[in-house]
Formats: structure tokens, C-alpha cells, sequence
């Protein structure tokens, strides 16, 4: 079907997952939230504005799990308090090896989103040339993945997947298949420009050509699906319009944005919400977003 002809899915509402920081620098942008109290007030401020969900990471690593889990709760507490309905994630564990066993204690604590990176990735950045380098592999293997599905199963949390490369989603559809994926999954279609995530570009562009590969992928599956840039600005891109149009979901945010600006979260939010309304598409609240994906665990309102 080309794109724009999805007429009937123009009416459905639409998720904006904001992931509010990550690799990108204060020293690149100022706005980016980085202390507990700043992803608190970030992270109610973009709600506020019109994103369902937030993602962020801290700002220590190689600590154990234990203390990352409270570093999460003490940016996320205020949140929670002041809207039980927040739906909030974390990125994976970094210590000694990356792992998702955080996400134990994070789901006792109340989480109800959960992540998984179906496949692995060669990150890094360019030399004088513009040649790739680095000797950091995003390395989730078949059986990392096996394990962090089987925590998402076991505590009833819903994973966002991450697409960096057309295997991961390979993989994760191998699961959807087989009737494994975990419930409330969302796949989050990440095209990469030339800067990549650390200056390197991988996966595929932002290009409508690219946007169809994947959606030739997903014929046929009912899994709720998002368009996400890398190292550029979504809501410039050619692809956020026709992903709206093809009843596609929309994740950005200052972990991936890259631009001649200096936006804040929300601000960016603020221009997917308006490019929502001029495809006629509603912006989902977290309630309506925990519908959609048909979120295992409910919020503390709702029960």
C-alpha cells in the first residue's frame, strides 16, 4: 500500500515516546536533564505537553543494580506522585556487561514499560576521514535476549523494542511468531542519519524507501510500531509524516536529536503534538497509550 493511504488509521491516537537524554551532552545542549530533580521536572513538563511516555537513563555507571534502581526511583518518585499514571522506563543496565536484570526490582517498584534491544550493533564515531571507529559492540545475543523476554513475561511489564538494524525486528517478529513476545510489546523503528548515535551512521536512513522496507517486515503483524531519527530531528524528516499516515507512533527526544538547534524536550513534543493535528490524529494520553499496547499491569488509578 503506498504511503498515505492509510485513511482509516489517520483517527487512532497516537503515542509520543520522549526519550528525554542519553549520550547527548549539557555541553551540547544545556536543556538536557541529567540530575534526578531536572528528569522529574522534564519528564512532567513533556507529559504535560503531550508524551505518554518517557524514557531516560542515569547518570552513573558500573554502579550495581541495587543503586541504579534507586538512582531511577529518585528522578522518577516525584513523577509518579504527582501522575500514577506515568509510564516511565529506563535504559539497559551497564556494569561489567550490559544486562536487564534492573528491571526486577524496577517492576516491584511499579513499572509497568519494559525494554529489550533485540540484536547487536557496532556504535561509535568517525576519524578525520569519515571513516567508523571505535571497539564498542551493543552486544545482545540470542540467549541476552531470551532472558530479558522471560523478566518481561515473569513481571508483567511491556517491552519497548528497539530496532537499530532490520535483524533485530527479524528477531523479535521470530517471537511474535512463535506466541513469545511479551505482551505490550512496541517496536520503535530507529533510521539512523549519517551522525548516527556517536557520530557513526548504522541501519537504515530516514528515508520513505526505508520506512516501507520495514513496513514490508511488519505486513501481516498487529504489533504497534514507532518511527524514531538518530542523530537528526524527526519532525523535519521526510519519514514522521508518512509514518503518522500509515497509523505509526512517534518516539524522539534529546538522546537521539541532532540539529542546528538547541530545543528542549518539550518543544520537541510540542512539534510532534502539532504535527499529530495537521495529519488529523489525536495525541494518546498514558492511559490510552497502556490501552493501546495493551500494557499486563495497570496503574495504581485505574486500579
Amino acid at each position: 500500500m503506498p504511503v498515505g493511504d492509510a485513511r482509516p488509521e489517520r483517527a487512532a491516537p497516537v503515542i509520543i515516546e520522549c526519550a528525554i537524554n542519553g549520550a547527548t551532552s549539557k555541553s551540547t545542549n544545556p536543556n538536557v536533564p541529567v540530575e534526578p530533580t531536572e528528569i522529574a521536572a522534564d519528564a512532567l513538563a513533556c507529559m504535560a505537553a503531550g508524551a505518554a511516555i518517557v524514557h531516560n537513563h542515569i547518570d552513573r555507571y558500573g554502579i550495581s543494580v541495587d543503586e541504579a534502581v534507586e538512582r531511577y526511583l529518585e528522578g522518577w518518585r516525584p513523577v509518579l506522585s504527582a501522575r500514577p499514571d506515568a509510564l516511565l522506563y529506563p535504559t539497559v543496565h551497564f556494569a561489567e556487561t550490559i544486562s536487564y536484570e534492573h528491571l526486577v526490582p524496577l517492576a516491584a517498584a511499579g513499572l509497568r514499560v519494559g525494554l529489550a534491544d533485540p540484536g547487536s550493533v557496532n556504535l561509535g564515531g568517525v576519524d578525520e576521514r569519515g571513516l567508523p571507529r571505535g571497539g564498542f559492540t551493543y552486544a545482545n545475543t540470542f540467549d541476552s535476549i531470551a532472558r530479558v523476554f522471560e523478566i518481561c513475561q515473569r513481571e508483567h511489564l511491556g517491552p519497548s523494542l528497539a530496532i537499530y538494524e532490520p535483524g533485530f525486528l527479524r528477531t523479535a517478529l521470530a517471537w511474535w511468531r512463535a506466541g513469545r513476545l511479551p505482551q505490550g510489546s512496541m517496536v520503535k523503528l530507529y533510521f539512523s542519519t549519517e551522525q548516527g548515535y556517536l557520530g557513526a551512521p548504522f541501519g537504515l536512513p530516514p528515508t520513505i524507501r526505508a520506512l516501507d522496507a520495514y513496513l514490508e517486515l511488519l505486513e501481516g503483524c498487529d504489533l504497534p510500531w514507532a518511527a524514531s531519527v538518530v542523530g537528526g530531528d524527526l519532525t523535519a524528516s521526510e519519514i514522521a509524516r508518512p509514518a503518522l499516515e500509515r497509523g505509526g507512533h512517534l518516539h524522539l527526544g534529546l538522546e537521539f536529536y541532532r540539529g542546528d538547534r538547541t530545543p528542549s524536550n518539550v518543544e520537541l513534543v510540542a512539534e510532534a503534538v502539532a504535527l499529530c493535528g495537521e495529519v488529523g490524529r489525536p495525541v494518546a494520553s498514558p492511559d490510552e497509550a497502556a490501552k493501546i499496547l495493551q500494557l499486563p499491569k495497570s496503574s495504581p488509578v485505574a486500579s
